[in-house]
């Protein structure tokens, strides 16, 4: 009665749309539709936005009616408006996703009720029940969106109007006649039998492994038996990426996730943080870091972006001095990681070699001095000055513009091909590579060499 009132004592009525079945209700009064608006927008963002300024636009000289099918409060339409306008009154109906649910038959707690319009924003659920599937493209979205967090192959149920019919995620789209009643209501199987999983999934997995009852292997383990998994599984991935084995980095994404959800399952056992810690930890910390996007600082290129990145690493970091900067660098990097992590901390206080040459001129000294040392037969000092030998080599390497660590090891595959390469010419040939003078060798060598560059 009071939505009746409303209505006959308002000056301006608009109605989101003409083509559902309550509109009916409104055809005694003089209503403006804004099904125009629909065929003049690019995309659901753009059309619930401009919906919206239809309707302030019209609220600036009239007390308006704005009149949508279901409840308020799942109009996206109305969402924007409401954030604007806090002093609207609502005057609200059924829901049309809680309808839908009901009619489905659905059981599972907790269903996440979305609008068609925001189903990209759904987030993974036990539950879900998606309305406004007004038009086929709004099906293709829900479709896919279903898809990726519930599996296509999982039945849900296809609502219009008053009827349901069980169907295939993927056939969502395939259905005939959509309307504002349309609806599709789907929830999660069992969970050794559901089609996708997401990282809750996998660290309730694990739980479930370590729990009394689960895997011998599982619960006895703790972050440092397992710590060098996470480093192998790393170098892996790696790997595939160098392969360019994109089956393979799937594989080895997830045994990289699967190794940080066993950390911080075992470290949610003991109290210390949970899985949605380190997620929250890590988001806040790409936010503060990128303030050239969601802040005030500015950036127009990847270096700048760089620099400002790095300058908020230290002061999250609290790195007051260019020392603690270094210092922080993790020591148990690979030699040559480290030694270039190091040393491009250190130049950001400004020492550094000032040029390419000036670097490799350091590093003939440096040959020098390991040459003296070796003649001496001190195996320590060999050490010592093999090690600056190394650290003057990445710097040389690094002021030119390469990564250490990956010139490097293009330089032992190169080697490695081309020793294969000259041992199957040796065979070929039926002789002895251990029986070879250095002459004849460095002659293999030289053919190998050039045979890989020919091919």
């Amino acid at each position: 009665m009071r939505a009746k009132e409303a209505l006959d004592c308002a000056s301006y009525i608009i109605a989101r749309t003409g083509q559902t079945e309550s509109f009916e209700s409104l055809k005694i009064y003089a209503v403006e539709t804004l099904d125009y608006v629909y065929e003049r927008s690019r995309n659901f963002d753009t059309l619930n936005k401009n919906l919206a300024a239809k309707v302030l636009n019209a609220a600036k000289t009239s007390d308006v009616c704005y009149c949508v099918d279901g409840s308020v409060c799942e109009d996206e339409s109305c969402k924007i408006i409401l954030k604007k306008h806090r002093d609207c009154e609502i005057l609200d109906s059924v829901s049309k996703a809680a309808y839908a649910y009901s009619l489905a038959g659905m059981t599972n707690g907790g269903p996440a009720f979305i609008s068609a319009y925001a189903v990209s924003e759904l987030k993974s659920c036990r539950a879900a029940c998606v309305y406004d599937i007004d038009s086929e493209y709004a099906a293709s979205i829900v479709k896919e969106r279903l898809s990726d967090i519930f599996g296509e192959e999982t039945e849900c149920s296809f609502v219009r109007g008053g009827t349901v019919k069980k169907i295939k995620i993927y056939e969502i789209d395939r259905m005939k006649n959509y309307d504002g009643t349309c609806a599709v209501t789907c929830e999660e199987g069992e969970f050794l039998k559901r089609g996708r999983y997401d990282y809750a999934d996998l660290e309730q997995l694990i739980k479930l492994l370590r729990a009394p009852g689960g895997c011998p292997w599982d619960r006895v383990q703790t972050s440092d038996s397992i710590k060098k998994n996470m480093i192998e599984e790393a170098y892996e991935l790696v790997d595939a990426i160098e392969r360019d084995d994109h089956d393979g980095m799937e594989e080895e994404t997830g045994d990289v996730l699967l190794q940080a959800a066993f950390h911080s399952v075992m470290e949610e056992e003991k109290g210390e943080y949970t899985g949605t810690d380190a997620i929250t930890r890590v988001i806040k910390k790409l936010i503060f870091r990128h303030s050239h996007i969601f802040g005030a600082d500015k950036a127009s290129d990847d270096a700048e972006a760089l620099g400002v990145w790095e300058n908020n690493k230290r002061k999250e970091k609290g790195q007051s001095t260019f020392t603690s900067s270094v210092e922080a660098v993790p020591q148990n990097f690979p030699a040559c990681m480290l030694a270039q992590k190091v040393a491009k901390r250190a130049a950001k206080s400004g020492m550094d070699f000032p040029s390419v040459k000036a670097a490799a001129e350091r590093l003939a000294e440096e040959v020098e001095e390991l040459l003296t040392v070796i003649d001496s037969g001190d195996k320590s000092a060999v050490a010592d000055e093999g090690g600056d030998v190394l650290f003057s080599a990445v710097n040389t390497v690094r002021l030119a513009g390469a990564d250490c660590e990956e010139a490097l090891r293009l330089s032992v595959k190169k080697f490695t091909a081309r020793f294969a390469e000259c041992e199957r010419l040796i065979v070929a040939d039926g002789k002895d590579m251990t029986e070879l003078g250095e002459e004849e060798l460095d002659e293999y060598w030289k053919r190998a060499k050039n045979a890989l560059k020919s091919n």
